[in-house]
């Protein structure tokens, strides 16, 4: 196992904690235990967990018996998903889980991801008075099909652009000869977060004109190479901070919720 098993660990009363690996990205930590000292939450505490392989979650619960909840991130947002005992309707919907709710002796699966975008991106297009026509999502990854699941619901049509483009996807190629089509692109690919700063998506970044805005999901660094270029072209860009606050919260809100209630997505 990768981590080493911290004894005093199993004295805190409710264990929280973050899966995936590597972790050195993460902010959960911070966030959460800034989170309990704020709202005097003393019987609680927040831990990363890097994983190396999914198969090891099983070893983590049993030498944590008192977790409470986790969350998932990068790679295991879909590889989690045969470990759990049941999906919330949008983590089913999406295919991809980020939140784990320990109810009992049952792991159910949500997707936080969804409810932390969608409230994020509505509010960069009321500041901007844009109604996009139509998006371009970069990746295909489990952030990506939070993504779609948002649009879809916010009626906003959408093309997924792929290196390989499998079936209702496009190609590069098609977006460099298009990209007027796209007017919200939207990063959903790790290209740019730290320490890799100088990477950002493959696109005609001297194309792109003021119906364009670029949201990036990274949020590390704060202002990305994908923004830096569409802010040289004088466009509004928006990080992925507020949609991880929002997803923060919301996994907090799960993991609080009673379990003969529902938590509202």
């Amino acid at each position: 196992m990768h981590w080493q098993p911290d004894p005093n660990l199993r004295s805190i009363k409710k264990l929280y904690g973050l899966i995936g690996y590597p972790l050195s990205h993460s902010f959960s930590r911070k966030y959460f235990s800034e989170k309990f000292v704020r709202e005097g939450i003393s019987d609680s505490q927040y831990e990363l967990f890097p994983i190396e392989r999914i198969e090891r979650l099983p070893e983590l619960l049993a030498a944590f018996p008192n977790l409470q909840g986790l969350n998932v991130t990068i790679p295991y947002k879909q590889q989690i998903i045969p470990f759990l005992d049941s999906l919330d309707e949008s983590a089913a919907a999406v295919g991809a889980v980020n939140v784990i709710k320990f109810s009992g002796t049952q792991l159910i699966g949500y997707n936080s991801d969804v409810f932390g975008f969608e409230s994020s991106l509505l509010s960069f297009l009321q500041e901007n008075r844009s109604a996009p026509t139509h998006a371009l999502i970069l990746g295909t990854g489990g952030a990506a099909k939070a993504v779609v699941f948002v649009l879809q619901k916010l009626n906003i049509p959408y093309s997924i652009a792929s290196r390989q483009p499998q079936d209702g996807q496009v190609s590069y190629e098609e977006v460099y000869a298009h990209i007027e089509r796209f007017p919200l692109i939207i990063n959903t690919t790790p290209l740019g977060m730290a320490p890799k700063v100088e990477s950002c998506p493959d696109l005609p970044y001297d194309q792109l004109n003021q119906g364009h805005l670029l949201y990036d999901l990274v949020y590390n660094p704060e202002t990305t190479e994908f923004m830096q270029r569409g802010l040289a072209r004088g466009l509004p860009v928006k990080n992925g901070l507020e949609m991880l606050y929002g997803q923060a919260e919301k996994a907090w809100e799960i993991w609080k919720t009673p379990a003969d209630q529902p938590a509202n997505q």
